[in-house]
């Protein structure tokens, strides 16, 4: 692990479940700046420009404003902790919870105080066992502290904290499905509106946020916008983690300043390829983004720069590719897996990556013909927002990306046209 700015990775945070520790390693200012002036933490998020870092990137301050605005007719109110993590390559949430878990319970309290809630859940995957372990014991050191009894005293009731399990499956981390399985049933996403924000868990407001942009809420309350904004490249605000894998010879979990370049990440922070590997394309932000290339290094590594380029930074997840590896195979294990991640709900969903991963494994085993890949392209234009959630639309635009960036690999001499913005 390498580290920069050492904001969410600072080796002083890295204290298990010691309360005590995290706090003479200046944990707990965050929480007291918010409970000074409760009025003011949406506003000073608003001004850090904090943006959700669970793949979407949207501005992290409206959905908490939407929550704190929403009336709460039975008297309750959710903040959710979202530890579902389970994409290929995405590997920065199991790190927080197992190693910072103070900072994303703090993070949690800070939303707790800022929309009035007297619930909070920390949504953690069953897989990440030694996580898990540490969060149960990190919320149990927080209950029944003078921290607690504040936050009580301001909303006017008991504050819970809990540790909830998720399903385990990949489809467990969408925000809908969370309410789903918080409400007891299955993971299954819903139509929205209502967003859970106005309409979540039992009918009641719920503020859903990523474990990573959790963690970052105390330092902002802590240290002030301008110092969050400082610490990133450009226009840029505040670090990223970002999880490195694939062919490169140091990958691991970096803190960098957010809008650090592609190049830099790699071979940099990186090291590099591994011996005797050129570079050939990354997945950037997971398997569910469009690849980028070599005429892409130059890219800021943050989400509207990476947008820009017709991509997205999701995660943060870089999964980068050497010569010599087959594109078409790589995608044909992770079309697989959002065929497997599939809650079946929508049929286009579970029969269109079933025949996604079909075509796919023709082509790549060299026994498809010219009708394959064009039922695979025509499975790329009626699929996109056929379902209730975005697993469909994200398998699409990998398999989309591919064809476009590698069309030799799929047998076809000109580029298919390039997705729409």
């Amino acid at each position: 692990m390498n580290t920069l700015n050492q904001v969410l990775l600072n080796p002083a945070f890295q204290l298990g479940a010691d309360l005590d520790g995290w706090r003479a390693a200046g944990g707990g200012q965050g929480l007291d700046a918010a409970l000074a002036d409760p009025g003011a933490i949406i506003a000073t998020l608003e001004a850090a420009d904090l943006r959700g870092m669970g793949g979407a990137g949207f501005p992290t301050h409206r959905k908490w404003a939407a929550a704190a605005a929403a009336p709460a007719p039975d008297g309750d109110k959710y903040v959710v902790c979202n530890g579902n993590e389970d994409e290929p390559g995405t590997f920065k949430d199991r790190h927080l919870l197992r190693w910072t878990p103070h900072q994303v319970i703090e993070g949690a309290l800070i939303a707790a105080v800022a929309i009035r809630a007297n619930r909070v859940v920390l949504y953690i995957n069953p897989h990440q066992a030694e996580g898990r372990a540490q969060m149960r014991r990190a919320a149990q050191q927080w209950a029944g502290t003078e921290a607690v009894r504040r936050i009580e005293r301001l909303i006017g009731k008991p504050l819970e904290i809990a540790v909830v399990a998720t399903s385990g499956r990949y489809i467990g981390g969408e925000e809908t499905a969370v309410i789903s399985s918080l409400e007891g049933g299955f993971p299954f996403p819903r139509r929205k509106p209502p967003f859970p924000a106005e309409s979540g868990c039992h009918g009641a407001p719920t503020l859903i946020n990523n474990t990573e942009t959790l963690a970052n809420v105390p330092h902002i309350l802590h240290h002030g916008a301008a110092w969050y904004r400082g610490l990133g490249v450009g226009d840029a605000a505040g670090t990223k983690l970002y999880s490195l894998s694939g062919d490169v010879l140091l990958p691991g979990l970096y803190e960098l300043p957010m809008g650090t370049s592609l190049h830099d990440l790699i071979f940099v922070h990186g090291g590099g390829m591994l011996e005797g590997k050129a570079f050939k394309g990354v997945f950037t932000g997971g398997p569910s983004n469009t690849l980028l290339t070599a005429r892409d290094l130059d890219v800021a590594l943050d989400f509207d720069s990476v947008r820009l380029r017709r991509s997205r930074l999701g995660t943060g997840a870089m999964i980068v590719i050497s010569e010599g590896t087959s594109i078409v195979r790589k995608v044909a294990e992770y079309i697989e897996f959002f065929a497997n991640g599939s809650c079946g709900q929508c049929p286009s969903c579970k029969a269109g990556t079933f025949q996604m991963a079909r075509l796919l494994d023709r082509v790549d085993s060299g026994r498809a013909g010219p009708g394959d890949i064009a039922a695979l392209r025509n499975l790329c234009r009626i699929l996109p927002g056929s379902g209730r959630c975005g697993l469909i639309d994200g398998a699409v635009t990998v398999v989309e990306s591919s064809l476009h960036t590698f069309p030799a690999e799929y047998g076809v001499a000109e580029p298919a046209p390039a997705e729409t913005a």
